[in-house]
């Protein structure tokens, strides 16, 4: 009896050793697939929906009857037109606008979308169609006349723009500035209010938008520095998954060049042909 009880044992040992065996083997690997590119829902759905922030002029922004206008509005009024869709601007929290295009709540972020390193990493960027920089603009007689003037001065940016990365790559400059940081708004509209109201010294924005919004209340109260936080260019975010969109986007982008279209568009908001 003994001995068929140590027999049991060790053949149930034996079991258990195999079935741990079995369960201890490392699971295979799998490549977990590729996001999905959404151009196709895109098409079926006939409408492409473009992120903005609407007070960004002359790019995209609302005219007094509240529509959508401006330079990037037109021209992806047209681009969507020729890949056969409607457009839809959406309006966005442009510190969010990578979120809501990972999120799917736009398809596109076009509206004077600086092409960084930082973006690059969170989604891809058309063929770069304007060039711009990052201007240093005070009211007319102020003592600021480069950028060593601005120590100690109050600078302002709109949050999370391309202007306030630029003035933080030049960490020299920044932390010279009262309280070591820019003044951040949520637009540029607030930004040049406080400016005028003389709250804040100075401010650091896109130079397309500053040379318009200057022009729109009056070049004469306002100053442009020589020096700037530098050279950049504009070109439009789309998915990383959306592939096929992003050659669309660029094949329509690239037929408006040749045939003056975009051309036409602006000459109409700049006076003279500033597209690349």
């Amino acid at each position: 009896m003994k001995m068929m009880k140590k027999i049991m044992m060790v053949a149930m040992a034996g079991v258990m050793l195999s079935a741990y065996a079995c369960g201890a083997k490392e699971p295979t690997p799998t490549t977990p697939p590729a996001p999905k590119d959404n151009t196709a829902d895109i098409k079926a759905r006939g409408e492409i929906i473009v992120g903005l922030d609407d007070t960004f002029v002359p790019m995209g922004f609302r005219d007094a009857a509240g529509n959508f206008t401006g330079f990037d509005v037109e021209l992806a009024t047209e681009a969507a037109k020729r890949m056969g869709l409607k457009v839809k601007f959406q309006p966005i929290d442009w510190t969010l606008k990578e979120t809501e295009l990972d999120s799917k709540n736009i398809d596109l972020i076009w509206n004077g979308y600086t092409i960084t390193d930082s973006r690059k990493e969170k989604v891809n960027f058309t063929t770069p169609y304007l060039d711009n920089s990052q201007a240093i603009v005070t009211l007319a007689g102020s003592d600021i006349k480069s950028k060593a003037d601005l120590a100690g001065k109050s600078v302002a940016t709109q949050t999370a723009s391309s202007a306030y990365e630029a003035i933080s790559a030049d960490a020299e400059t920044m932390k010279g500035f009262k309280d070591g940081e820019p003044v951040l708004f949520d637009t540029y509209d607030d930004a040049f209010r406080d400016l005028e109201a003389g709250r804040v010294d100075a401010i650091v924005a896109d130079l397309i938008l500053a040379r318009y919004y200057t022009a729109q209340r009056g070049t004469e109260k306002y100053a442009f520095l020589d020096d700037n936080f530098g050279d950049e260019e504009y070109g439009i975010g789309v998915r990383k998954s959306d592939v096929l969109l992003l050659a669309d986007l660029n094949k329509a982008m690239d037929d408006m060049k040749k045939d003056g279209t975009a051309a036409a568009i602006s000459v109409k908001w700049f006076g003279e042909n500033i597209v690349k």
